[in-house]
């Protein structure tokens, strides 16, 4: 496979696992109870949604031009509304919930993401593809530790709830 048929595969496969971080997310915010879950839920599809478009702009233009756009950073997310809404997600839901195991999923689509994204970022020769896959790397890991502080907090909650402490 040649470089640049190497760089469309990535770019398609990288588009497909977006497209299905949206698709799981959308429908996970729908099925949510409770009303602080679906909100994050809804707040990563539309962070999927901008990795998509993203990554089709960067598409369209590397079948074009074979080359990578140099990339804007990624939009701020607002630290204090997610706080705000991970707190209420820790005392309105069960670990054991849906939005418990949407969140356990949520997180392994992160690990996806960050594989692949970092694997490409270290195989790129081109500045602008390394530096294009190093942030979107890092905002999935953004995503990631987001979801993992609250699974983890959910964890906590649940071993306090239910006396799990061997001490």
């Amino acid at each position: 496979m040649d470089k640049n048929d190497k760089v469309i595969e990535v770019l398609k496969t990288a588009i497909l696992l977006e497209r299905r971080g949206k698709a799981f997310y959308t429908q996970s915010a729908r099925q949510s109870e409770n009303e602080s879950t679906k909100q994050i839920f809804e707040m990563m599809a539309e962070e999927e949604d901008a990795h998509v478009k993203f990554l089709e702009k960067q598409f369209k233009n590397y079948v074009k031009n074979h080359q990578f756009s140099i990339s804007d950073p990624p939009p701020e997310e607002d630290d204090e509304v997610v706080e705000i809404l991970t707190e209420k997600i820790k005392n309105e839901i069960s670990a054991a919930s849906f939005e418990a195991a949407a969140i356990s999923a949520a997180i392994d689509f992160e690990n996806k993401a960050i594989e692949v994204y970092s694997k490409r970022a270290e195989e790129a020769t081109d500045e602008n593809e390394k530096a294009t896959y190093k942030m979107l790397a890092n905002w999935e890991k953004t995503h990631h530790h987001l979801l993992f502080r609250l699974n983890e907090d959910l964890k906590e909650k649940i071993w306090h709830d239910n006396d799990f402490w061997p001490f």
